[in-house]
């Protein structure tokens, strides 16, 4: 893989794999065991350009390609899936679609403060009765004149305990889906937490309620209408969860592998025993196959040609490795593997949750299936 990567891009990779060992690794199952988010990360990550690491200079980014993207989602979901996603959420659903659907004044004002974490952001689609069928959002804004009306809710919206500004989709008088920014503080806006979860534990998750929320017009994205706003975001999101989840995977690989060469049974390391032997060669294979996968779709997405079909491809096909890869990875570490001495558990538990986010794994087949087939598989 490596060979496949410029010096930059190695570079980058590795100055990101530096700072999650110094900073998240040290500090991760702590904050998993206590369901607790570091917010003290979010300085550091805004240093070492993970929030809108694609977004160009002129707007505070860092101006990467997408292979540079990829490979900072994949070091930090090293760290942990949680923090990839703040991550995330921040640089491809908040800054992208601000970026892209925005007017030049939004830009100016809300990306440079983006960039440097002085704010940070969520995005607003999911709802309580609506996940994989968005376009039947019930959230809806009213030209009330001088401002819009902001009615509804959203659920399972990471980030949103602690954000500053959210990127909320809602249905305008003519049921047509538009993006609005909505502030913190803005009168009858509120960000519950949600409490109890057995996955993303290091990660704050929340509901967005809106309750006659008064939205000046100028917070309203000028350049998109229609659910090809949200989708936009989505499919940047989940190219970013292609790379990031082989990250999880890695950490899991390489746990594994050096558990088995340090366990003794029976006078020898694990590792020489064949079935052990043949979980790592296999996990080893399939993080291979997905890396060269993921490198392939940066170079699309870098040549602006990368479909919306490959992206779900990628995406499903590397949390399901990553999954695969956690639970034999488990089996490896014994007894051992469910504690927090290691990662693995975490890992697994936080992979239950990319499975189902941005696009359940059963929706990015039915996407695969319609681009081969031709015939829609949802209606």
């Amino acid at each position: 893989m490596d060979e496949l990567l410029s010096e930059e891009h190695k570079l980058i990779r590795d100055s990101v794999r530096s700072w999650v060992k110094k900073e998240v690794s040290p500090i991760i199952e702590d904050c998993a065991q206590k369901a607790i988010f570091p917010k003290h990360l979010l300085p550091g990550l805004a240093e070492i350009g993970a929030f809108g690491p694609t977004i160009p200079t002129n707007y505070g980014g860092a101006g990467l390609d997408y292979i540079s993207y990829g490979l900072i989602m994949q070091e930090i979901e090293r760290g942990d899936s949680g923090i990839r996603s703040t991550a995330s959420v921040q640089g491809s659903l908040v800054m992208y679609p601000i970026f892209a659907y925005g007017s030049e004044e939004q830009k100016m004002h809300y990306l440079p403060k983006l960039a440097s974490g002085e704010y940070m952001g969520c995005f607003g689609l999911t709802e309580p009765d609506y996940g994989s069928d968005p376009g039947s959002m019930t959230t809806n804004i009213k030209d009330m004149g001088d401002y819009y009306l902001l009615n509804g809710a959203k659920m399972w919206i990471s980030n949103s305990p602690f954000a500053d500004i959210a990127i909320v989709w809602a249905k305008d008088e003519e049921g047509i889906i538009r993006g609005i920014i909505v502030e913190k503080g803005m009168e009858g806006f509120s960000a519950p937490e949600i409490h109890g979860k057995w996955s993303l534990r290091a990660s704050a998750s929340g509901e967005l309620v809106f309750d006659n929320v008064k939205v000046p017009k100028k917070n309203l994205l000028p350049n998109v209408k229609g659910l090809k706003g949200p989708l936009g975001c989505l499919n940047q999101a989940r190219y970013g969860i292609a790379w990031g989840a082989l990250g999880a995977a890695m950490d899991c690989y390489d746990t594994a592998l050096r558990y088995s060469k340090e366990r003794v049974q029976f006078g020898r390391p694990i590792g020489g025993f064949q079935l052990q032997q043949k979980k790592l060669a296999e996990m080893i294979t399939e993080i291979t196959k997905a890396q060269l996968l993921v490198w392939r779709l940066g170079v699309l997405k870098n040549e602006n040609r990368a479909s919306a079909a490959q992206i779900s491809m990628a995406k499903r096909n590397s949390v399901e490795t990553a999954i695969n890869i956690a639970r034999e990875a488990r089996q490896i570490l014994g007894g051992m593997g469910i504690t927090g001495e290691y990662p693995v558990m975490r890992h697994m538990m936080n992979l239950e949750s990319v499975v189902t986010y941005e696009g359940t794994h059963d929706i990015h087949l039915l996407i695969t299936g319609m681009d081969i087939t031709g015939l829609n598989a949802f209606v």
